[in-house]
């Protein structure tokens, strides 16, 4: 037996572990019921839960949680409106959040496919510095998208 202030009582009984435990007010915890004879340990177990609990909050609130942002885009896309898409696409990065890029195809653009790929490896090229590819560039029915993170 430990108790509360790191004190080693050693091998007691069950019964007299109790008494002590009762007597200060404590509560009797089995920490390794493996080990022969187990250990048990004098504490606050309502206090214990409460600091775990606490603990786990903490590290609930500082973890990042990554979001998948999604930038849309079409083959015929002009320079500047490029560039504001780019500028976005970097922030997104900068905070973490993983990036799919959507090329949308309407009616004959479908026919020219190439040129939404062109697109989407002008992308890649851009952005290789500070983003990796996680998602080739795949054709879903009139959508070209792929998924880009950070590095």
């Amino acid at each position: 037996m430990i108790g509360d202030d790191g004190h080693k009582y050693g091998e007691i009984g069950t019964d007299e572990g109790r008494a002590i435990a009762e007597e200060k007010g404590l509560d009797l915890v089995e920490v390794s019921p493996e080990a022969k004879p187990p250990v048990v340990k004098l504490m606050d177990y309502g206090k214990y839960k409460y600091e775990q609990q606490k603990k786990a909050a903490e590290a609930r609130k500082k973890q990042k949680v990554i979001e998948i942002k999604e930038i849309k885009m079409r083959p015929t896309i002009d320079d500047h409106d490029y560039d504001v898409k780019m500028k976005a696409m970097r922030r997104f990065f900068d905070d973490g959040d993983k990036v799919k890029v959507t090329l949308r195809f309407r009616g004959r653009e479908m026919a020219h496919q190439h040129i939404g790929m062109e697109l989407l490896t002008r992308i890649q090229r851009d952005t290789e510095t500070y983003a990796k590819m996680e998602q080739y560039p795949k054709l879903e029915g009139r959508q070209m998208m792929m998924v880009l993170a950070p590095r």
